[in-house]
């Protein structure tokens, strides 16, 4: 709330302002100019950072080898938009996502010459539910911050969280992780839970007299240097860096050596708590394009809009010591805020019927999730299926690809090889196009029967 405060103070403000920030919906909103400083030059763009991405886009398809590159992120984030697109209800915040995705597919040539490339590898295990809280109660010592805490996060949940700063959301996403024990009520983890958390003070539990590979080899003694140096290359730390000591890191080194050490072992839940506080806007927009690809569940606390547009399609609203769904999207919370400030009510907030249950309703509300639940199952294992078979075929067309792109099998000799490849390229190329019919029709009953489910409950 502090950020939407001073960026409307700003755009009232009538003087001349010089503002270094890292987020991009305050240089979009205030700015008129953007001043961009590469390779020892400062070039003046006219406009906010939006027409600077797209001019910078188009200088860098000047360039062959950049314009090859922009191609390929585009055909990247356009499979995530598609993807998304498939299964995005009619809801204000999956079609706030939507949108939000349509416009990291425009800006992504403006980023290929980033040196941060890095994705999600797929959970080992990815059970259903991963983590329940129910009726809990949160706080310190004797001060209650939450009351009445439900939750149930499944696969594929991608939540952001909103409210007043100290209203809790810290303390839920500490509840999520287990690093606090509830007061009353229960956190019921999954079996093969696997959380990767971040926060703030997990910079400071990095060791000062340890390099980035140390870090990482103390997590995969089997690794290997040079693949150690070689994953890290895409967190930013390339060549000598990966071999300098913590110590001197600025935040933001630290930040993105917390999240490559996160990213590496494989989490199903990610609990990511202002993850964004030390990063420049390249590793932002690194870290929302790699989220995209994340195949288990996250929860989101940022102040950083454009992180929670693009990754999070559900809201939930914590304040008043309660966290309840949040019927609005992000460009209606400041509006939210304001009302909240001056102690109206607040009407996109759903009703906090939940917090004030009896013992009977909570346990008519569980049989109904499990039911729910349980009708839910065979349709989301489906589309898992269809993702992995997927997969399997994208990989397969890969290597057959970087086969034919030999120009020795293109001689005389070689022509049964060539035409046989060539008979393989061509059905898996038609077994990813039916694939992805099936993938799309999945997707489609999942949405039909979700939709069904919650107005059924």
């Amino acid at each position: 709330d502090a950020v939407i405060w001073l960026e409307d103070w700003l755009k009232r403000y009538r003087g001349t302002l010089l503002l270094i920030s890292h987020d991009r919906d305050v240089l979009d909103s205030v700015c008129d100019h953007i001043l961009h400083l590469e390779r020892e030059r400062a070039t003046l763009y006219t406009g906010n950072y939006s027409a600077f991405e797209r001019i910078r886009a188009e200088q860098l398809a000047n360039q062959q080898a950049a314009y090859e590159k922009q191609q390929r992120e585009i055909a990247h984030m356009h499979r995530f938009v598609e993807r998304f697109r498939a299964k995005a209800t009619k809801a204000r915040q999956a079609q706030s996502r939507l949108k939000a995705l349509e416009r990291m597919e425009r800006i992504a040539p403006a980023h290929v010459d980033s040196p941060f490339h890095f994705g999600f590898r797929p959970p080992a295990k990815n059970p259903h539910p991963l983590l329940k809280l129910e009726d809990c109660r949160a706080g310190y010592g004797d001060t209650v911050i939450l009351e009445h805490a439900s939750l149930v996060i499944n696969p594929g949940d991608r939540i952001g969280l909103l409210g007043p700063n100290g209203a809790g959301k810290s303390t839920l996403v500490k509840l999520l992780a287990g690093e606090l024990a509830p007061l009353a009520g229960a956190r019921i983890p999954a079996q093969h839970l696997a959380i990767g958390y971040f926060a703030q003070h997990q910079l400071e539990q990095l060791h000062p007299e340890h390099t980035p590979v140390e870090h990482l080899l103390q997590l995969d003694p089997t690794l290997g240097e040079q693949a150690a140096r070689d994953y890290l290359g895409g967190f930013g730390f390339s060549g000598d860096k990966a071999l300098e000591k913590v110590a001197p890191f600025s935040g933001g080194e630290k930040s993105r050596l917390v999240l490559a050490l996160l990213v590496y072992q494989r989490p199903n839940l990610l609990l990511l708590d202002e993850p964004t506080n030390h990063l420049d806007l390249e590793m932002r927009q690194a870290l929302a394009t790699a989220l995209q690809a994340f195949e288990g569940a996250m929860v989101i606390v940022s102040h950083d809009r454009h992180l929670l547009r693009t990754c999070c399609d559900e809201l939930q609203l914590v304040s008043d010591g309660h966290i309840r769904p949040f019927d609005g999207d992000l460009d209606t919370y400041p509006a939210w805020l304001e009302q909240h400030r001056r102690g109206m009510p607040a009407a996109p907030a759903r009703s906090e019927k939940v917090s004030h249950e009896t013992a009977e309703d909570r346990k008519r509300r569980k049989r109904e999730e499990a039911e729910r639940r349980a009708r839910l199952q065979p349709l989301r294992k489906r589309l898992a299926r269809c993702e992995a078979q997927l997969e399997r075929l994208q990989s397969s067309r890969k290597s057959l690809e970087e086969q034919l792109a030999d120009p020795a099998l293109y001689e005389p000799g070689n022509k049964d090889r060539l035409t046989e490849l060539l008979k393989q390229k061509a059905a898996i190329d038609r077994g990813i196009e039916d694939q992805e019919l099936e993938w799309l029709r999945a997707a489609d009953a999942l949405e039909t029967a979700q939709e069904e489910s919650t107005h059924v409950g």
